[in-house]
């Protein structure tokens, strides 16, 4: 793991930039033809204790988007880094072109990843995949779960690799969970989710 630490302001706001290509990419990449022949079920319609493990709408065809988005997404953040001026060159991670590509992936693996312990206690819990459980209680759970799941997992991976400030998690915890909550939103709007949030 570096030992250098970006900007905090800085890195949130490029990995939000970066994010929300990637999750662009992801919407138009499920309207197309092609996506429509990853959309088997991760699960496989896999029972635990009578009940599915993740349910249909968690398919391959988010993982089959994101991760390469994301590692575009990250690879132009490289390429950006590189013309900034050498006072602020440290303002992101000092690493090679291949490896914000790679961590790119990795993250969009790890935002992805993060999606499946919430679906999987949504279907504990009886929640039809799509809909909300009954209990108002559930309901408030999967709906925090639901909007920050995502952003931990990406946030998790990169920390893995190089460090994240402290800062930059906070800012992208609340701003990046607003963003996946808009993308949800528009994602029901376009007819690609059975509900809004």
């Amino acid at each position: 793991m570096l030992d250098a630490s970006p900007n905090p302001y800085f890195c949130a706001m490029c990995l939000m930039v970066a994010f929300v290509f990637a999750g662009a990419v992801q919407v138009t990449w499920l309207y197309s033809k092609v996506a429509r022949r990853f959309g088997k079920p991760i699960d496989g319609g896999r029972l635990y204790r009578g009940r599915r493990l993740f349910g249909d709408n968690k398919t391959w065809r988010g993982f089959v988007a994101m991760i390469p988005a994301t590692g575009v997404a990250f690879l132009l953040l490289g390429l950006f880094q590189r013309v900034l001026p050498p006072e602020r060159q440290d303002w992101l991670w000092p690493i090679a072109l291949w490896q914000y590509a790679l961590l790119g992936c990795w993250a969009g693996f790890g935002f992805m990843l993060a999606e499946l312990p919430n679906s999987f206690l949504k279907r504990r819990m009886g929640a039809v995949p799509g809909q909300i459980p009954h209990q108002r209680w559930a309901r408030v759970t999967c709906f925090i779960l639901d909007q920050i799941d995502s952003v931990v997992g990406a946030l998790l991976a990169l920390s893995l690799f190089v460090p994240v400030p402290m800062m930059t998690w906070l800012i992208l915890l609340v701003s990046g969970t607003v963003v996946h909550w808009l993308f949800n939103v528009i994602l029901f709007f376009v007819g690609a989710k059975t509900r809004a949030g």
